[in-house]
């Protein structure tokens, strides 16, 4: 009577641990604290210019942040300004109506 109750807990245990495999892995990036070898990544650096280096972790693309002291007062206003979101503009089309309906009640034909 005991194992009707243990086994049901020790399938459903070796069924999570059949779900992991390499392929678990393709989808995301490894979960590790350390990674053993180092993979190439290409670092954008602050004046626009790209480096490839090698980097321990698995990315693509670093791009380095660009220091704003070193910027004239009209250029730090400008990155300031392009990083704020956008106002949305509203059209407002104003359709020109002459529209006269007792024009074409001659077309209109009365039973």
């Amino acid at each position: 009577m005991l194992l009707k109750y243990i086994l049901p807990g020790i399938a459903h245990r070796l069924r999570q641990i059949s779900a992991i495999s390499s392929s678990s892995a393709s989808i995301t990036r490894l979960h590790r604290a350390v990674y053993t070898r180092q993979y190439p990544l290409v670092m954008i650096l602050p004046d626009g210019s790209s480096i490839n280096v090698r980097y321990t972790e698995p990315r693509k693309i670093v791009k380095l942040p660009l220091d704003l002291s070193t910027l004239s007062e009209t250029e730090r206003k400008a990155r300031l300004d392009a990083r704020k979101p956008r106002k949305k503009l509203k059209v407002v089309e104003e359709i020109e109506d002459n529209f006269n309906a007792r024009k074409y009640m001659k077309y209109i034909k009365k039973k």
